[in-house]
């Protein structure tokens, strides 16, 4: 990887999300060296995926260079890499660029899309974990529309319009409520000769309530304002299965739609070569102890999204949001400092600062530690703390200009297909039809 040698002990932190880049941030310039690896050269702000998918923002107002971060850092290096294997025997991580060996180790790795098992599911259905998966998303909407116009087939044409959304959590909700806010104000206008009137965006949650890890007054109102929306509220309903063209249930319900987004859960993204009895099978992340270490390991530790530290308060492990990763990076941070300077670690203590979902224009569920509030104002605490959270003064303009011009004019101008995408069923016409 052509690293050079320091007299400093060697940091290694594979991924540049919201916990390794919190870490490696608060080490700058410490007595150590510090190797940051991701298979990106940007930090993605996933919260906001959602409005890229949806034509809101144009993906480079929610990425930020890795490079840039760490531009000012003494003795730190960044890799593109995609790390295959940790040799924890060794001391060293396998990539595809090349081996490096480690005095810590630190996997910040994140989460991926869980499909728990279901390949039909994981073959035909759309993720959104990711810019390119969003940019795909994009585009396979607006061909959608442009797909519509072009055939006479009824039931074709309602499928193209049909949307299905399998999840309940904060993303299904949001990208809900941007696609009926689409719906309402844009669509109507740029497709004048196809009744918009018809399309359907279908909301399945399996349990009793979305927004499931929220509290019951922020479920209420967000499936009040989804139901104000236009949007079809499913509880209680689990999808088995999608062959491209039906969506099945474990009811008597089914769906016709060319469109599948699967937003119902998250594993972690795990990289091979720790002990079994370190990992949890089911959700692919790893136990760690009150200092983010890995059990059974002295020098690897694990935060953010790939970590689970069970504790009393949190016996399934932190949220896998972007706040409990940024405390563990942060903290993380202070204890490795802490071993360098042969002190004691501190425990990690997770403060619980809330959480919240925006449904579209003017509504918003916010909860807090004491408070739990919705409506305007809450939208309005959503819209700061998504802003401030942006890393980069330009992206917080960008993003800041583009709500208020959405705002003001009621539309969104990055709906642009600037990468078609193609699904492999693609239901034909012939050219009399055109």
């Amino acid at each position: 990887m052509n690293i050079p040698r320091s007299s400093f002990p060697r940091i290694v932190i594979i991924g540049g999300g919201f916990a390794g880049i919190a870490l490696a941030k608060k080490l700058r310039n410490k007595k150590a060296q510090v190797v940051l690896l991701d298979k990106h050269n940007y930090h993605n702000f996933q919260p906001l995926m959602y409005q890229v998918a949806t034509g809101g923002l144009e993906p480079d107002s929610i990425a930020y260079p890795i490079r840039k971060v760490v531009q000012e850092h003494n003795d730190f290096y960044f890799r593109l890499a995609d790390v295959k294997e940790i040799d924890a025997k060794k001391n060293r991580i396998i990539a595809d660029i090349g081996e490096l060996k480690y005095d810590y180790l630190v996997l910040a790795t994140g989460s991926k899309t869980n499909f728990f098992g279901n390949k039909e599911m994981e073959r035909n259905c759309m993720a959104m974990k990711t810019i390119p998966q969003s940019l795909n998303i994009r585009s396979l909407i607006l061909e959608n529309f442009e797909q519509a116009l072009l055939t006479n087939d009824i039931e074709e044409r309602n499928s193209l319009m049909n949307f299905v959304l399998v999840g309940g959590g904060p993303t299904g909700v949001e990208l809900a409520g941007a696609l009926a806010e689409m719906k309402k104000a844009i669509l109507p206008k740029d497709y004048p000769d196809l009744d918009v009137r018809k399309m359907e965006i279908n909301l399945i949650q399996s349990g009793d309530r979305i927004l499931n890890t929220m509290s019951e007054h922020a479920s209420k109102k967000a499936e009040e304002f989804l139901v104000k929306l236009g949007v079809s509220v499913w509880k209680n309903v689990r999808v088995t299965g999608y062959d491209s063209k039906t969506v099945s249930t474990n009811s008597d319900l089914s769906f016709d739609s060319a469109t599948v987004i699967w937003t119902a859960g998250v594993q972690g993204a795990l990289i091979g070569g720790l002990d079994a009895n370190s990992l949890i099978e089911r959700a692919e992340r790893i136990k760690v102890n009150q200092y983010s270490q890995v059990e059974g390991y002295d020098t690897i530790f694990a935060i953010g999204d790939i970590a689970v530290m069970a504790l009393e308060d949190f016996p399934q492990g932190h949220p896998m949001m972007a706040q409990p990763a940024m405390q563990q990076g942060r903290h993380l941070a202070d204890n490795l400092v802490r071993l360098l300077n042969k002190k004691e670690m501190i425990p990690f203590e997770y403060k619980d600062k809330g959480s919240m979902a925006t449904i579209g224009r003017n509504k918003a569920v916010v909860d807090l530690p004491k408070y739990h509030f919705s409506g305007v104002f809450a939208w309005f605490v959503w819209m700061f703390v998504h802003l401030f959270s942006l890393i980069g003064f330009k992206n917080k303009a960008v993003v800041f200009l583009n709500w208020v011009y959405n705002y003001i004019r009621f539309d969104r101008e990055a709906r642009l297909i600037i990468r078609p995408y193609k699904k492999k069923q693609i239901a034909s016409f012939t050219s009399d039809e055109i």
